[in-house]
């Protein structure tokens, strides 16, 4: 019997699904598909004509297909959207919506190793046929490597004293569990912030194990190239990291630096903002506490 997965409400439902502007012949791409909540909202805005394409490498999301002939499931990471469109037929579509993070459900099962609420092997893989888990990182990596991945996506002050005891302990046995994990940093999980802390520990781990950063910038940077004139971006953040990229990018086109200026003083930029960062209110928030830390930014393809 296949078991049914309990994915929570989508975040910013309304918010996000209006910013992609729908014209209902149109094609529009969820590449972050989960529970397929707000894939079901873009079909219902769609016409006969219109297409719905989705992405998710998760093989759970799998179960959440949608029975309608204008929806296709790609089980893959959105880094490919290019190639898989095309694979599709589809060359330019005409919004892309997006909707970062892990799934609630992902959250939710506690052998993914995904929550600091339960016990279980260090995993947090989205994709489960990926070789690197958490696993890995923890007992794999040198001391360096493990100072720069709580640095750069945990923003933790004591990355170094961190990745120095997690060697130190591994050479004695193996760091399995996330209890093994959590007994081994105690000392800097102080009772007030314990939850902080422990969060931006995961965070740091789970953002190296499925290279979130660089299958963002790889994902953003090909949205020029498919999207129609006019055509929408709307992206849904949880942390500053992927927020500020996903920032820089709209308005530079690129992540780093300034883009060249003409003879004039004028530079070209494949996007233009639309309307200021929006954020859910506090009735969504008691109702799901997930959207807490949301940030959806909408651009326009120039």
């Amino acid at each position: 019997m296949m078991m049914t997965m309990e994915y929570h409400n989508p975040v910013l439902l309304k918010e996000t699904v209006d910013g992609l502007n729908i014209n209902p012949d149109g094609i529009y791409v969820d590449v972050t598909f989960g529970g397929g909540g707000h894939s079901k909202e873009i079909l219902k805005r769609l016409g006969d004509k219109g297409k719905l394409f989705a992405f998710d490498q998760d093989q759970d999301a799998l179960e959440n297909t949608i029975d309608d002939s204008r929806f296709t499931l790609i089980n893959e990471n959105f880094r490919y959207i290019k190639r898989f469109l095309r694979f599709y037929g589809a060359k330019k579509v005409d919004g892309i919506l997006a909707d970062f993070g892990v799934s609630s459900h992902q959250f939710d099962v506690a052998e993914r190793g995904f929550s600091t609420r339960f016990e279980a092997d260090l995993d947090m893989r989205m994709n489960q046929q990926n070789a690197l888990s958490a696993f890995q990182v923890v007992n794999k990596y040198d001391e360096e490597q493990l100072k720069q991945v709580f640095l750069q996506y945990g923003e933790l002050r004591a990355a170094p004293a961190m990745a120095r005891l997690i060697v130190e302990q591994r050479e004695v046995q193996p760091i399995v569990t996330s209890e093994e994990l959590k007994a081994v940093l105690k000392k800097f999980l102080p009772p007030r912030h314990e939850n902080k802390v422990l969060a931006q520990i995961y965070q740091a781990i789970r953002i190296e194990v499925n290279q979130e950063i660089e299958a963002l910038k790889e994902f953003l940077e090909q949205t020029p190239e498919i999207l129609n004139e006019g055509g929408r971006l709307s992206l849904i953040s949880y942390h500053s990291l992927e927020d500020r990229l996903v920032k820089r990018f709209i308005r530079n086109g690129m992540f780093e630096g300034e883009p060249e200026r003409d003879m004039y003083g004028n530079f070209e930029v494949p996007f233009r903002k639309v309307n200021g960062l929006i954020v859910p209110s506090k009735e969504e928030i008691k109702i799901n506490s997930r959207a807490r830390s949301a940030k959806l930014r909408i651009a326009e393809k120039i």
